[in-house]
């Protein structure tokens, strides 16, 4: 029996000559990442152990995202416990305001993250690296902590399941709505504790950003990650970083726990509704939802095909009355290049909010939290019960697009209907 693309970057990482689904191993970590919420629990851990040094300075990965720029004098300790330790340890990659991103996008951006890898993460959208052929999964501060002392942690080998997406997308349709699409069909616990293998015709001719949309999104779905094998795509993506990266395809005969096609040719921009990623439906059949606000960013939705998409339907118009518009581009060279390309100013004119990168408003942290009563469409990737603010407030999941055209209208709509 084969193995899966999944199963192959775990054995290789674990050096055992064979590993079978359920099994524990103990395997080493390319990359060790957290943020300003997670890395001080891990630090504080690894200091009551005892060791000095971490197992190596250029794997640690620290990003202060989620309540930066510091919104209060607890965020700005928080983010203060992130420096002390990378100027103590010599962390390399150490991103303050002003370089920094949000992680799940600035990662790969950076060449950090690299196909073959295995990355462990302090956060649960660690899973977003998938998309270039690694093994990303997200872990507990205390998980961390010991990776840090000797670059290792014990995973058990999950099950895969196989998507694969046949026929054409529609104008407007893109990664988000696959995700969304899938979520929908399975359940927020169809995937628990399993890979998510996305494949097919329509998944590669999908660019990056896409790809690392649907990744990201795995987790919404229970898995552990949500992994694509890499193509041409991916290997432009990737060309120039310095290091290696390695390549793993699943065998013909490998084992899936299930195997999910669909032909997604009619499919229509999704909508998830409140309060659960998996409450999907098609645009057109939301009647007369009015908002008021709209998120357009995040590690799911922040990257530059994001922005242009949400700038092709907001130029020239303007954002409805009573409606908060606010756009926050995932990082700094994201950031640039939309004033470059002259995107941050057509959403200023539209009426919108141009914002530094920041996980503030997904997570209900600052830069946009709801009030009671409030109803949000956010390209975001979790509309729990008071995700963004107030348990009493209602959060939709859309893509750029849908998000940008019920923006100008004040409610959930078709891109197509203000063209």
């Amino acid at each position: 029996m084969g193995y899966t693309i999944a199963e192959k970057i775990l054995l290789k990482h674990s050096g055992q000559k064979s590993i079978k689904p359920g099994e524990f191993i103990e395997v080493k970590v390319d990359v060790a990442l957290a943020n300003d919420i997670t890395a001080p629990l891990a630090i504080s851990e690894f200091k009551k152990s005892g060791f000095k040094k971490v197992f190596n300075k250029n794997k640690i990965v620290l990003v202060p995202d989620h309540f930066a720029p510091a919104k209060d004098l607890r965020s700005a300790n928080q983010c203060k416990i992130l420096a002390d330790f990378a100027k103590e340890q010599g962390i390399k990659n150490y991103f303050e305001i002003g370089c920094m991103g949000i992680e799940h996008a600035l990662l790969p951006e950076k060449g950090i993250v690299l196909p073959g890898d295995l990355i462990i993460g302090a956060d649960s959208h660690t899973c977003t690296y998938g998309a270039l052929g690694a093994y990303a999964t997200g872990m507990g501060s205390t998980d961390l902590a010991r990776a840090y002392i000797d670059g290792k942690c014990w995973l058990k080998v999950p099950t895969s399941i196989k998507f694969i997406y046949k026929g054409k997308l529609n104008k407007w349709v893109g990664g988000k709505d696959l995700i969304l699409y899938t979520i929908g069909q399975i359940g927020v616990d169809g995937a628990l504790y399993k890979v998510m293998e996305f494949s097919g015709p329509v998944i590669r001719k999908l660019g990056m950003d896409d790809r690392f949309s649907m990744s990201n999104m795995a987790i919404e779905a229970g898995a552990r990650a949500g992994l694509i094998e890499p193509d041409e795509k991916t290997k432009k993506y990737i060309s120039g970083f310095k290091r290696k990266p390695k390549f793993y395809y699943s065998d013909p005969d490998a084992h899936y726990e299930k195997i999910y096609e669909w032909d997604v040719t009619k499919l229509e921009p999704q909508v998830s509704c409140p309060h659960l990623p998996s409450n999907t439906q098609p645009v057109n059949s939301l009647k007369n939802i009015k908002i008021d606000q709209a998120v357009i960013g995040s590690c799911t939705n922040g990257r530059i095909s994001d922005l242009r998409i949400a700038a092709s339907l907001l130029k020239g118009k303007k954002v409805a009355k009573g409606v908060k518009l606010i756009i926050f581009p995932a990082t700094q060279k994201i950031y640039l290049q939309a004033v470059k390309e002259g995107l941050a100013e057509i959403f200023v004119r539209a009426g919108g909010v141009f914002s530094t990168p920041t996980c503030g408003p997904c997570l209900g942290g600052h830069m946009g939290i709801l009030a009671d009563g409030e109803v949000a469409i956010a390209t975001t990737n979790r509309n729990f019960l008071g995700r963004m603010g107030s348990p009493k407030s209602f959060v939709y999941l859309s893509n750029p697009a849908v998000a940008a055209a019920s923006a100008v209208t004040g409610r959930i709509t078709h891109p197509d209907k203000i063209r």
